[in-house]
């Protein structure tokens, strides 16, 4: 059955898979789906992104639903703006860290969070099936102006603003051309740090490093970083609800590193009464780190499947204070459950003025963890046969999100299918560098095999 919805909202590429047909088509279901208003619409810097913002305005309208419209800002800023302003829901154009070429829309129920998965299956039916509401006249199309400004107020109410305005750190920030341009900085100068800016001029082409950052295409980053001799250096995806840390000696690290280190400070700002109380929600691929500093806590972790909506859905139904995931997606409940990079920007300058130590002190102290990542193309099909195969190579075996493979007590190697493309995604991680490399020579060999390929 064909879908609309992939891991992360309706995404392809703009004039191809994305046309303003499915846009202004998408706009009726939704208006359907949604039946009253007003909705909250944002969109990224993607040079597509006004232009479908103006066609799912318009198709909302006409179908008698009030939007109002924040205008270029982080997905995060839509989403806390949606649940603090009492909206219906939200909606963002925006394709995250995807190419230059592609866009895409976020749906957001009325607490933030993207809709649930099954709702998403309610929109696609409405739409495939074209059964969509009679027009109830022309809906009112409005602007609101302070978007930003609410979502860095209710970011900085949730840290030690003096703690870190008295450190005075100094703060490098690549904002790769991406919606956070708009945001950090502020929120940065309000917090009296010293800010040093790559990338700042928010560019559709994301000429800088690309719409994702990641360690191989940071190293600009890491540089200025040491340069400029600064306590901190930060990366943002294209919609700014991503970051990735860097240390002040310029070591760039994973998601699950530093989000170990903000997992941490989370628990630690709970104080003693919630030991034990406290749940972290995190996908079945990320590190055991994780799982290692919060049963340092006493808290519970949750295992879901590959996906932001999948974990922000599992906060929200267990009442869970943290999610992360490993690409630096990182999630604090008393703010809104999704991932926002701004507010992980704030709670790591608390957890550095707060601790007074650095950050590759911080960070050193935990356990290293090797993890590799790869994947391969690969149908449904083959994707299913894979995973049946693989069941019988362990006697531990997971099969949340694919199927996680345990090796030994601290090695695992884990398949899914992507829900995006027809590819499979490989991911294993071990405490032993020699491990891993045995691992993963074993069970690609193996794949390969069953895939029929060399």
């Amino acid at each position: 059955m064909a879908r609309l919805f992939g891991t992360n909202g309706v995404r392809g590429v703009f004039g191809k898979d994305l046309t303003l047909d499915l846009v202004l088509k998408l706009s009726y279901a939704l208006a359907t789906y949604y039946r009253e208003g007003p909705l909250l619409l944002a969109y990224d810097g993607r040079h597509s992104s006004p232009l479908i913002a103006s066609v799912v305005k318009a198709g909302l309208n006409a179908m008698g639903i009030d939007v109002h419209d924040a205008g270029l800002v982080p997905t995060p800023c839509l989403q806390y703006c949606t649940k603090r302003l009492g909206y219906r829901g939200g909606i963002m154009i925006t394709a995250s860290h995807n190419p230059p070429e592609y866009n895409g829309i976020k749906v957001m129920a009325s607490d933030g969070v993207e809709v649930p998965r099954e709702d998403e299956l309610k929109i696609e039916d409405i739409y495939f099936e074209e059964r969509f509401m009679q027009s109830k006249g022309i809906g009112r199309d409005e602007r609101l102006g302070d978007a930003v400004d609410l979502y860095l107020q209710g970011i900085r109410s949730l840290v030690d603003v003096d703690r870190i305005r008295s450190k005075g750190m100094k703060v490098v920030v690549d904002l790769g051309n991406g919606a956070q341009a708009v945001a950090v900085p502020r929120l940065l100068n309000s917090l009296g740090c010293k800010v040093v800016t790559l990338n700042g001029m928010i560019d559709g082409s994301f000429p800088g490093r690309g719409s994702e950052p990641t360690i191989d295409n940071l190293g600009e980053l890491a540089s200025s970083v040491k340069a400029n001799g600064a306590d901190l250096g930060i990366a943002y995806d294209g919609d700014g609800d991503r970051s990735i840390f860097c240390d002040e000696q310029g070591n760039i690290y994973t998601g699950d590193r530093s989000g170990a280190l903000l997992v941490e400070h989370v628990l630690a700002k709970e104080g003693e009464g919630q030991r034990g109380k406290v749940k972290v929600v995190t996908p079945v691929n990320s590190s055991m780190l994780i799982d290692m500093v919060a049963a340092s806590y006493n808290a519970k972790v949750i295992k879901t499947k590959v996906g932001s909506v999948e974990v922000s859905r599992e906060m929200v139904r267990a009442s869970a204070l943290v999610g992360l995931e490993e690409n630096g997606g990182f999630m604090y409940a008393r703010h809104i459950p999704v991932r926002d990079g701004a507010m992980s920007t704030a709670l790591m300058l608390e957890a550095l003025a707060l601790r007074d130590e650095p950050l590759s002190s911080l960070i050193g102290r935990y356990k290293r963890f090797y993890q590799y990542k790869t994947k391969f193309p690969c149908t449904r099909e083959q994707s299913s046969s894979i995973i049946d195969a693989l069941k019988g190579t362990s006697s531990r075996v997971e099969t949340i999100d694919g199927i996680k493979v345990w090796v030994d007590d601290e090695s695992w190697i884990m398949v899914r299918q992507s829900g995006t493309e027809p590819i499979m995604r490989l991911y294993a991680e071990s405490s032993s560098e020699q491990r891993l490399k045995q691992m993963v020579d074993v069970y690609v060999e193996k794949i390969r095999s069953l895939l029929g390929s060399k």
